[in-house]
């Protein structure tokens, strides 16, 4: 079972458990299932790595590393900064004609991805969580995973339902809320989203309960009345309590490669992000795009999802997910 210990700080005395690397006898270990999950990155990058005569004086290998990694979704400039770091290493001495890429590319990617807390703060009571997101993402399904997590850790929960749109998240929610042990503050259709969220939040403070998740429309982010929408709920949320939301979580599809880096400048424009969520990389073969968002936002990822089960949904660990990555047992 995968340890919820180490998707939050502010645990108190809670000792955290090490990242599970190894396979173990239920489900193969967390590490095994983002390896499997990351197979087709993996497969896709290291073919093409494999591929170059790699030496450090052939300026055509960089080329060709270069655009393995372009293909890969790591961006412009996230791939050009690897580049650099690998240029810089090898011109130390540190890198040697026909020696494997991957350990190196590896080292380098995880610095890139690593630096910043990766870990939801949960030391604030009431704790308030926003979710954002489009359609699509998983967002709703996280909400209700996250609730489970922290039950796990003996935090008490209120889930609000300020997605007003789409009535099956609010069935969808509630499930998950009666699963978790939560209360639940639902809504009727078309109800202001942020009197939703003060609600849930006002239950919560009544109610001496830990942590707030609000669950937020899937907008779109062309819609520009939708994203002032999100920017509201954020401001009621700052004038109930001050210092919250004290995490904004924007959940994005791995499988929407280059579209997931556009989402993200522009949620980032309508309210400010604390990390990422980012779902389906077991369907995706551009993987890549995790170094792409971390890189050129600056925002950290916190979570990631490799399949549908609640332990699919884990804690970012950067050097595991660039071993996975790059198919590093």
């Amino acid at each position: 079972m995968a340890d919820p210990h180490l998707m939050f700080s502010g645990l108190g005395d809670v000792e955290f458990a090490e990242p599970e690397v190894e396979a173990t006898e239920e489900g193969g270990g967390f590490f095994r299932r983002l390896v499997d999950g990351l197979a087709k990155s993996s497969k896709a990058l290291t073919g093409q790595i494999q591929a170059i005569a790699f030496d450090p004086d052939d300026a055509e290998a960089w080329e060709r590393l270069e655009e393995a990694l372009l293909l890969a979704d790591c961006g412009v400039p996230a791939t050009v900064e690897i580049i650099g770091r690998l240029e810089r290493r090898a011109a130390a001495g540190g890198m040697t004609p026909g020696e494997d890429l991957a350990p190196a590319l590896a080292e380098e990617i995880a610095d890139l991805l690593s630096g910043a807390e990766a870990r939801i703060d949960i030391s604030h009571k009431p704790t308030v969580i926003l979710m954002v997101g489009v359609n699509g993402t998983g967002k709703t399904t996280t909400v209700g995973k996250l609730a489970e997590h922290l039950r796990r850790v003996d935090k008490s929960v209120v889930v609000a339902a300020a997605d007003t749109f789409r009535a099956a998240a609010d069935e969808q929610l509630e499930a998950w809320a009666n699963r978790a042990g939560a209360d639940f503050v639902g809504s009727s259709h078309g109800q202001d989203p942020a009197a939703v969220a003060y609600d849930g939040m006002e239950a919560a403070v009544a109610r001496g309960r830990d942590v707030v998740l609000v669950d937020t429309a899937g907008r779109l982010q062309t819609q520009i009345g939708l994203m002032d929408e999100l920017a509201k709920i954020r401001r009621v949320i700052a004038g109930r309590m001050e210092g919250a939301p004290h995490e904004t979580l924007l959940v994005l599809d791995a499988t929407t490669g280059q579209n997931g880096l556009v989402q993200a400048r522009q949620f980032s424009e309508a309210t400010p992000l604390t990390g990422i969520v980012l779902t389906k990389l077991d369907g995706t073969a551009k993987g890549g795009i995790a170094l792409a968002i971390a890189h050129e936002l600056g925002v950290p990822i916190k979570l990631i999802g490799v399949g549908e089960s609640l332990d699919d949904l884990r804690a970012f660990d950067a050097d595991s997910f660039a071993r996975a990555l790059l198919g590093l047992a």
